[in-house]
């Protein structure tokens, strides 16, 4: 299986964060990127200026019969052609697409590494992947999503909203 993370903190010329994250997941499906499961949205602060807008987040399980350089290359695309242009790190972004597991796959290049570096760190990525594949086991650390969650500072686990919206397409 493979663990995409989408997130949006800007509004975009087509629209809110919400949208900016549902035509993600739309141009990901165009692509052939099979999309299994979609978490909640979930809402935090920006990080690490928490002055900047909010940031929404989602987690897809997904599958793709290309390797992992062909999907990132798909997400670039999609990023660009949702507005994302390349700024400072931790800057607001209107769509930003991670990949943080591909099929158990570990990799370490200048290009691409996998599983994603931090995920075991940050909440808007552990909380989506227990929402929507809580057997999932991280590659390298072999700890499930809640033992990496239980991990987190009280403050991680606390500044996090899961709202109630769902993205709105038909997997």
């Amino acid at each position: 299986m493979i663990h995409l993370n989408l997130g949006s903190n800007l509004n975009s010329t087509f629209g809110t964060r919400f949208e900016n994250i549902t035509i993600a997941i739309n141009l990901l499906l165009e692509r052939k990127i099979k999309i299994l499961k979609v978490s909640n949205f979930y809402e935090t602060p920006s990080y690490p200026n928490q002055k900047l807008p909010k940031y929404l987040n989602i987690g897809v399980l997904a599958d793709f019969k290309n390797d992992h350089n062909v999907l990132l290359k798909n997400i670039k695309l999609i990023e660009k052609k949702l507005g994302r242009t390349k700024t400072k790190k931790n800057d607001p972004r209107v769509i930003d697409i991670d990949i943080i597991d591909f099929k158990g796959i570990i990799k370490d290049s200048t290009k691409l590494n996998i599983p994603h570096p931090k995920a075991y760190l940050r909440n808007f990525v552990l909380y989506p992947i227990l929402e929507i594949d809580p057997n999932w086991s991280h590659p390298i650390l072999k700890k499930n999503a809640q033992f990496l969650i239980d991990k987190l500072s009280q403050k991680s686990r606390i500044e996090i909203t899961r709202l109630h919206k769902n993205v709105n397409i038909q997997i």
